[in-house]
């Protein structure tokens, strides 16, 4: 074997070894929080000892943001293909129905990503209960760049009159983001309680994701139902 065949073998290997690490991370973190996280308990469900998870990530809290870190990067990607095709259209901010789609869109994707990846709502919760005390130290990682160009989308719609005045669209967001992971993250115990209540079926699911976004559009648009198709 060549010498670039071994470095990209050794390469390979590495990528491999990283994203076990990765998998492994996410899934003992999301049980048991920062805190209750054990390195032993990652290097043992990823097959790969101590070592060679600090010779990638330094530190326990190392590999905590490279976790997120990855969350994050899959989401932006996601986002990238969703929005593209309506961000790139001049019109959006002046043009009711194209607008309400865009917003109708950005609501779903928040809901259908929580939806998707169980592990967030359980880091979410174990940093709520803790204080967000964990990533405060590494909130300063991750790139606002998406959020502050959304900002400004939301400004320009206000602008044209598409959103209530007065109204802050940014904090609207926050509250129906808050609004998808409470929904998500309580409805198990209720229906727990409520045993003929059915709240966390794939339908009942698909009527909460109606029903979040239905509440963001009328809330925030002017005159939301004229800007039907």
């Amino acid at each position: 074997m060549s010498e670039p065949e071994r470095r990209r073998g050794r390469a390979h290997d590495a990528e491999g070894a990283r994203e076990a690490i990765l998998n492994a991370a996410e899934k003992v973190f999301a049980e048991h929080g920062f805190d209750g996280a054990r390195i032993d308990a990652i290097a043992e469900a990823a097959g790969y000892n101590k070592s060679r998870i600090f010779h990638y990530y330094d530190d326990k809290l190392g590999l905590y943001a490279a976790v997120l870190r990855r969350i994050d990067q899959q989401a932006s990607e996601l986002q990238a293909r969703v929005f593209a095709p309506l961000l790139t259209d001049e019109s959006l901010t002046s043009d009711a129905r194209k607008f309400r789609t865009t917003i109708e869109t950005v609501i779903g994707f928040l809901f259908d990503f929580l939806v998707e990846n169980p592990p967030i709502l359980r880091m979410f919760t174990w940093e709520a209960a803790e204080g967000w005390q964990t990533f405060r130290k590494i909130a300063s990682q991750f790139s606002t760049d998406d959020v502050k160009m959304f900002r400004q989308l939301l400004g320009k719609a206000q602008e044209a009159g598409l959103i209530r005045p007065g109204m802050d669209p940014y904090r609207m967001f926050l509250i129906a983001y808050a609004t998808c992971l409470g929904y998500l993250i309580f409805s198990p115990p209720l229906e727990m309680s409520f045993e003929d209540e059915e709240l966390s079926s794939p339908d009942a699911l698909v009527r909460v994701r109606e029903m979040i976004v239905d509440f963001v559009v009328r809330g925030m648009m002017v005159d939301p139902v004229e800007a039907k198709p």
